[in-house]
């Protein structure tokens, strides 16, 4: 099975553990982090609650908008792909006394469990990147020859190849734009898109202004990134696919691709989401998922024949 004892104890938390403090989290307004305590943890429930404790001590989810869960079927791919850079997530319908009313109404929410360290940059306008990239420098980073500056001095220098390879795969499947291109450079966005509303998309005309968004890593694990905000968009439509998400990338895992050359994509998703029992009966069990496995299923040809088209490798996984 693709999902760990420590995720299947994570979800566990996530789906059952106790709300016993909750936080905001700045500059997000519809997010909220909570200390969750495991269901019979005694020991835990003498304890006053202790958000930044819990925190450290990896006891805490980040609750999201109901029109995130798409975030939770996100977290199955990468591990049904054999990517491990996601975070646990489910689905889950909240109760607490703690959490504000549009939080306990009913609704189902995905909650993503909360890393204690994430590495941020202390600027505060660029706290959700672990390293400043901008667009050309990453292009240059992905040359088979490597940056030209001695490797020590490039941003992100930790971050080995392979793992552009593997975000650039899991971005392409689930077309999230926002961490390899914000500014909807690599479609035609509708008028109503956030990066036109923002006045993002007219950047595209120089590219030296164009940045990468969410690259982060643990201080535990810099040279791992970790995906953060995947719930991507499970109705871009094919004709727009976004091909920019992989440029520049020339290899991708060799475990991923055996995976989607399989046949078995749908069938495996299917049998892990099986796991979030909340998701899965909201969803309509595996009728209502099957139109939005079959469009990641389709968006998984095109990525083989984008592969093979150009002759592209694979590469074996490293035990990291």
């Amino acid at each position: 099975m693709w999902l760990s004892d420590d995720d299947l104890q994570k979800m566990q938390l996530l789906a059952g553990g106790w709300v016993v403090s909750k936080t905001r989290v700045p500059a997000h307004g519809q997010v909220l982090r909570v200390g969750l305590r495991a269901m019979g943890d005694t020991e835990g429930d003498a304890l006053p609650a202790d958000p930044e404790g819990d925190c450290q001590d990896g006891r805490c989810g980040l609750i999201k908008r109901p029109g995130d869960l798409y975030e939770v079927l996100a977290f199955h791919l990468d591990r049904v792909l054999g990517l491990n850079r996601s975070l646990p997530a489910v689905a889950r319908r909240f109760t607490s006394h703690l959490l504000p009313y549009s939080y306990t109404n009913g609704s189902l929410r995905p909650i993503i469990w909360w890393v204690p360290d994430l590495q941020h940059l202390e600027d505060a306008n660029n706290d959700q990147n672990s390293c400043a990239l901008g667009w050309l420098q990453y292009q240059e980073m992905l040359q088979p020859r490597g940056p030209t500056l001695a490797t020590g001095d490039a941003p992100c220098s930790s971050i080995p190849r392979g793992e552009w390879s593997r975000l650039a795969l899991f971005d392409f499947l689930l077309q999230v734009h926002d961490r390899l291109d914000r500014y909807c450079c690599g479609f035609q966005p509708d008028p109503s898109e956030p990066c036109v509303e923002e006045r993002l998309h007219e950047k595209c005309r120089n590219p030296a202004e164009l940045v990468l968004v969410h690259i982060l890593v643990r201080r535990s694990a810099p040279s791992r990134l970790v995906f953060i905000d995947n719930a991507g968009r499970p109705h871009h439509p094919e004709e727009k696919l976004n091909f920019r998400l992989l440029q520049g990338i020339d290899s991708f895992p060799a475990a991923a691709v055996a995976t989607l050359q399989s046949g078995r994509l749908q069938s495996l998703l299917l049998e892990s989401l099986r796991m979030d029992r909340e998701l899965w009966e909201s969803q309509g069990g595996a009728e209502g998922l099957r139109p939005l496995l079959r469009t990641i299923d389709r968006r998984a040809r095109v990525l083989l024949r984008y592969i093979q088209e150009r002759n592209l490798t694979v590469f074996g996984d490293s035990p990291h």
